[in-house]
């Protein structure tokens, strides 16, 4: 039984980072990318040098980043079995100080970015027979809170959990499957860019009343990778936030 290999775009911290160590302790082959080399860099030393990593930056929301990501994957590892489409950007912003370069910057990274990475790895899954692709949503899509208001990223993410739903089905006959992550409150670099400074402060939008950690994320991401009957769902890894809240 060969080995597998994955893309994890964005994988230089928090969830992509931590799905890439997951895959990499579990023996999958793993192409790391970022659109910030000293950051990859940085995660490649931490993660040990693992002999079945290799990284590449570049900004994702330019399509050439996604077809050199796939080549590189075809030129070390000879294939291309699992794409994770983590890769994005998020701030909370009102409604009406939103601006045309925010749209933008959203679209871009975040839906551009995945719709890229998408076509460069499927015309190689197609060849084999067989492919995963997991993007990274969030569960404020579905439930959102009024003291945050971020319609210009979660926009961009609700595209995202619609081209799952698409993209599965268009490829369900050749044994594509696609399907979203969409995470919970987790702990990562991500709280602080967006002026959280206690992250856990956040626990009681939860039924867990406990924020998530990035491991937790990457455990449902490498289940997704191999479940060969799961596509086109969103799988919420939210310590039950859509259901209700602890407090």
């Amino acid at each position: 039984m060969r080995t597998k290999t994955a893309i994890i775009t964005g994988a230089s911290s928090g969830i992509g980072k931590a799905i890439a160590k997951h895959f990499i302790e579990r023996d999958i082959n793993v192409v790391m990318n970022s659109a910030s080399l000293s950051n990859l860099e940085a995660a490649y030393k931490a993660l040990g040098q693992p002999s079945n990593a290799i990284y590449l930056a570049g900004d994702i929301a330019e399509k050439e980043t996604s077809q050199k990501l796939a080549q590189l994957a075809l030129d070390t590892f000879g294939c291309i079995d699992i794409l994770i489409n983590n890769a994005g950007v998020f701030s909370p912003k009102p409604f009406l100080e939103v601006n045309e370069n925010d749209l933008d910057l959203y679209w871009n990274v975040n839906l551009k970015g995945t719709f890229y990475a998408s076509q460069a790895v499927i015309p190689q899954m197609l060849k084999q027979g067989k492919g995963a692709i997991t993007n990274i949503g969030t569960v404020l899509v579905d439930h959102a809170i009024a003291g945050f208001p971020a319609t210009a990223p979660i926009t961009s993410k609700g595209a995202i959990h619609a081209f799952t739903r698409q993209l599965a089905a268009e490829y369900g006959k050749s044994n594509i499957r696609v399907n979203t992550i969409s995470p919970g409150i987790i702990r990562s670099p991500l709280q602080g860019k967006i002026g959280v400074e206690d992250a856990d402060s956040l626990a009681g939008l939860h039924l867990l009343d406990r924020i998530g950690e990035a491991n937790e994320v990457a455990e449902a991401a490498y289940y997704l990778a191999s479940a060969d009957f799961i596509t086109g769902e969103t799988i919420n890894v939210a310590g039950g936030h859509t259901v209700g809240h602890a407090i």
